[in-house]
């Protein structure tokens, strides 16, 4: 059975994917039509995609504050922090390219919840639990998400 520090780097690594993913979708943006249907299905699955991406940071970060397992050493925890950090700061990149701009304040848009209950929700989840979730999220939200979509 692997430990709970070999899952925390599986999930680190297919983050660190996801990015590469996300990337390698940005370049392809330009190949496409600057407008039309196609060229927005592509852009919403960037968006998408960034936005899981943020909840599975959220998550790496929730493990490290709840260790299981084999206990880290501070230095693999400040180190494993950084990394997460690092990526985070992508992800905004990336969100601020694609005008995400509730991205990093998801309460504007969702409304007050607490993080540890946020993540309590989303640990476990795979990522059809996570977009089921999102979805469900989105459906008890609609009609504040459609307002702030038509503000920008």
């Amino acid at each position: 059975m692997a430990s709970s520090s070999d899952s925390w780097i599986k999930e680190y690594n297919e983050a660190v994917k996801m990015v590469d993913d996300i990337n390698a979708m940005i370049s392809e943006r330009s190949s496409l039509p600057a407008s039309g249907p196609e060229t927005q299905r592509h852009a919403s699955a960037i968006r998408r995609k960034i936005t899981i991406l943020g909840t599975r940071l959220d998550g790496l970060q929730s493990l490290l504050s709840r260790p299981t397992g084999k206990p880290l050493t501070e230095k693999e925890m400040n180190r494993r922090k950084d990394m997460v950090a690092n990526l985070r700061s992508k992800v905004n990149q990336m969100a601020s390219a694609f005008n995400m701009s509730n991205f990093a304040n998801r309460d504007s848009l969702l409304g007050p919840e607490s993080k540890p209950d946020a993540m309590s929700r989303t640990v476990g989840l795979d990522n059809s639990g996570l977009v089921g979730l999102q979805r469900q999220i989105m459906k008890g939200n609609k009609m504040r998400i459609l307002r702030s979509w038509r503000r920008q």
